[in-house]
């Protein structure tokens, strides 16, 4: 997969707002704004391309696994999935736009403190996260 857009380059992309968020959590890796059909929508400038496509990917299957979950067991929409592994922490944020947010981090990460930026940067961007049905 091959991701269609020079978010990082391109002027009004987001590439800048996911340095910001990366910037301000320590321990933080990357992060990849992704449709929930797992398209790149912006990525940090740490990440490349072929990695960013690998983890919207990844991100977008594990977040419609949590859906599904909820819809079968009838709990509600996800907010958030936290996938804990050895040596890292990676966290997908549903934005409410047919998108999610998912940050890399590394095991030290206040999770909390991600979180919290996480919210503050959807909130901050709202609609220009939004993702049309495909």
């Amino acid at each position: 997969m091959t991701s269609t857009t020079s978010d990082t380059e391109a002027p009004g992309g987001l590439g800048w707002l996911l340095d910001d968020l990366v910037g301000k959590v320590p321990a933080a890796r990357h992060a990849v704004l992704l449709s929930v059909d797992g398209l790149v929508l912006g990525r940090d400038g740490r990440v490349p391309v072929d990695a960013a496509d690998h983890l919207a990917a990844a991100a977008s299957g594990l977040a419609s696994l949590a859906r599904g979950a909820g819809r079968q067991f009838e709990i509600g929409g996800v907010r958030s999935t936290v996938v804990e592994y050895e040596g890292a922490y990676l966290l997908i944020a549903d934005t409410g736009h047919r998108t999610c947010l998912a940050v890399l981090t590394g095991p030290d990460t206040d999770l909390g403190l991600l979180a919290y930026e996480a919210e503050l940067m959807v909130t901050r961007v709202g609609d220009h996260l939004a993702t049309g049905a495909r």
